[in-house]
């Protein structure tokens, strides 16, 4: 009897911790964060806040070599004033990450002094992602002449460094003054554009109904329709819905980007990329962003498409 007891005690336990699982917003399921999705009205008003205003949980850092310009006493330089060394992963030592107050919230703060990625924990697939930035005034070298320049990199796979010394294979959304929502293949990751090449300025431009042009490591950028970013100082909305290897640039409200069919060479073979990681670049100028969210997506929405 007492057996019994025992054993239905343990049943009710396990049933209520099921109820309890099924539940929860977020689920890890073979390395993959997914939000779990009852149906589609609920999937819409879903969001997961990826940064929690206190600080960078869940997030974290890695920093290819300083500039010569900056002063980091625990790596050596060559003879020619270089340094020999990556500043590596987790590791801080120009304070270029970090939580700020910024017009009265607070906001994660990219100083841009050296090239970095601040990168989350959770890989995530079809998904709506939404986050407000806005310039500050630093800018250092390699781009202190040059325009002020970040990115959000999603679907980002394999090794921090990978690409230019920085960043993971990805694809990117630019975040470049003038120049937000172009699309970069990042390494070996190949997307289709419908876009269309200016001869004035040896550039690809993305445009709607026209031929898809491949997008590669060879070939990887293709400009923005129309530059939608507000006057500089002021916060900018972007989002970025990405849906089974079909993804759609949103800046300020307007559509300015489409690219479809993304996928990664592997083992000299295309496969699919619809998963991974998500990267904000620091890439030598100041820039501030706050009240990231994501949510997930069972298509593309239909004023989208």
């Amino acid at each position: 009897m007492k057996t019994f007891v025992k054993l239905f005690l343990m049943t009710i336990i396990f049933i209520a911790c099921s109820s309890d699982s099924e539940k929860s917003e977020v689920s890890e399921v073979d390395g993959i964060d997914k939000i779990d999705v009852v149906d589609e009205a609920e999937a819409k008003n879903l969001w997961s806040n990826l940064f929690n205003g206190d600080d960078l949980s869940g997030w974290y850092t890695w920093q290819r070599r300083p500039e010569p310009s900056s002063i980091v006493a625990d790596i050596a330089k060559d003879a020619d004033g270089n340094y020999m060394e990556d500043i590596g992963l987790n590791k801080d030592p120009l304070d270029v990450f970090s939580v700020v107050e910024e017009d009265g919230a607070p906001a994660i703060r990219i100083s841009g002094e050296t090239f970095g990625i601040l990168v989350t924990d959770r890989n995530f697939s079809d998904f709506h992602l939404q986050l407000q930035f806005k310039w500050g005034d630093e800018k250092y070298p390699p781009r202190a002449n040059e325009k002020k320049d970040s990115g959000i990199l999603y679907h980002s796979i394999g090794k921090e460094g990978a690409w230019g010394g920085v960043w993971m294979k990805s694809l990117e959304c630019q975040v470049q003054d003038t120049d937000c929502g172009d699309y970069i293949s990042v390494d070996t990751v190949f997307a289709d554009v419908p876009a269309v090449f200016s001869a004035e300025d040896n550039k690809f431009y993305y445009t709607e109904g026209a031929e898809k042009i491949k997008f590669d490591h060879n070939q990887s950028y293709c400009n923005h329709s129309e530059d939608f970013e507000k006057p500089m100082g002021e916060w900018n909305t972007m989002d970025i819905y990405t849906f089974k290897g079909n993804s759609v640039h949103v800046v300020n409200g307007q559509v300015n980007m489409r690219i479809y069919n993304t996928r990664y060479l592997e083992n000299d073979t295309e496969v699919p990329l619809t998963r991974g990681k998500i990267q904000l670049q620091s890439e030598g100028a100041e820039i501030f962003y706050r009240n990231i969210q994501l949510t997930p997506i069972s298509e593309i929405p239909e004023d989208l498409k």
